[in-house]
């Protein structure tokens, strides 16, 4: 029986990740001072949109303090206790984060539905201003972050947060224009409306991501069935089955199989020489290059002894 284990040398491939906290804690900082100024708009205006707006750049904040946290963990080296570190704590905190804004979502979605029908009155240059100030500094943490934004779960998470709390901030201006010329006091509600339309398909799309790591789907883009056709084309490869893949962090796909062989592959000393072939395979031959994989050598005898359980993919 031959067990091989292979791992490329790149930083993604060997359980570290890169350090992306200067990035973060600017953008921390920027979105505490957005915070604050939305906070107090909120109060002197009376504004839905901008109450809803203050709400999610809180939850910005806390988000990039989780991304902080997590980006700070990722960075500690596997243990013998932890033998991938904390890599996946990125995955996480980006849930967390989509759950948050779930919940902020359907919050501000029953409340904008209520002030379209008894709408207050809202101060629409007080409104302008503070719109245009949380605009200007949501930009500048735009642009911090942008260059690193497909880095990890962890990192798209921050970026999608600062991006869509501008988005936001848009909706405030607008309404306060809005308001501004036509008096039409539901622009403000409507303006809420539309970041729950940013808030809610983020959310989704970040929470159904990321529940595919922790379910361990295979990752996205990887065709199992063609892994398993691959491997059978090679010489003297008789069956594979146990053929599991999944995902533990961004960038860091993992596989394992029992390849069954013919007997003489381990007299002749084939086997070494099979279990390469089928390590190159899954790294050079696929859209999602496994640089991490573990396969067990066995012969037609030792397979049927194995649980039948566990015998199929």
């Amino acid at each position: 029986m031959g067990v091989g284990h292979h791992h490329g040398p790149s930083v993604g491939e060997s359980g570290q990740s890169p350090d992306h906290r200067k990035k973060l804690w600017i953008a921390f900082g920027i979105t505490v001072i957005i915070v604050v100024v939305q906070l107090v708009g909120s109060i002197v205006t009376g504004s839905l949109a901008l109450l809803t707006d203050t709400v999610h750049a809180i939850t910005d904040a806390s988000g990039l303090l989780v991304a902080l946290i997590a980006a700070t963990l990722m960075l500690r080296p596997p243990t013998a206790k932890r033998t991938w570190g904390f890599r996946r704590i990125e995955v996480i905190a980006a849930l967390g984060q989509a759950a948050l804004l779930l919940a902020i979502g359907v919050y501000a979605a029953i409340e904008g539905i209520r002030r379209l029908v008894e709408p207050p009155e809202v101060p629409a240059v007080e409104l302008l201003i503070f719109g245009v100030l949380g605009l200007a500094a949501n930009i500048v943490a735009i642009a911090v972050l942008a260059s690193s934004r497909g880095a990890n779960f962890n990192m798209r998470a921050a970026f999608l947060e600062v991006l869509n709390d501008a988005l936001g901030s848009v909706g405030v201006i607008v309404a306060s224009i809005v308001i501004a010329t036509t008096g039409f006091q539901q622009a403000d509600a409507i303006a809420s409306l539309f970041i729950v339309a940013l808030i809610a398909p983020r959310a989704y799309v970040l929470m159904r991501e990321t529940l595919r790591v922790l379910m361990e789907f295979t990752p996205k883009g990887l065709d199992l069935a063609a892994v398993r056709r691959h491997i059978m084309e090679l010489d003297h490869v008789l069956d594979v089955h146990d053929l599991h893949a999944s995902t533990v962090a961004t960038g860091l796909p993992v596989l394992t199989a029992h390849i069954v062989v013919k007997d003489e592959c381990f007299t002749s000393g084939h086997a070494a020489e099979q279990l390469r072939q089928v390590q190159t395979c899954v790294t050079e031959h696929f859209d999602v290059a496994i640089h991490h994989s573990t396969f067990q050598i066995e012969t037609a005898g030792i397979a049927a002894h194995e649980p039948s359980a566990v015998k199929h993919n």
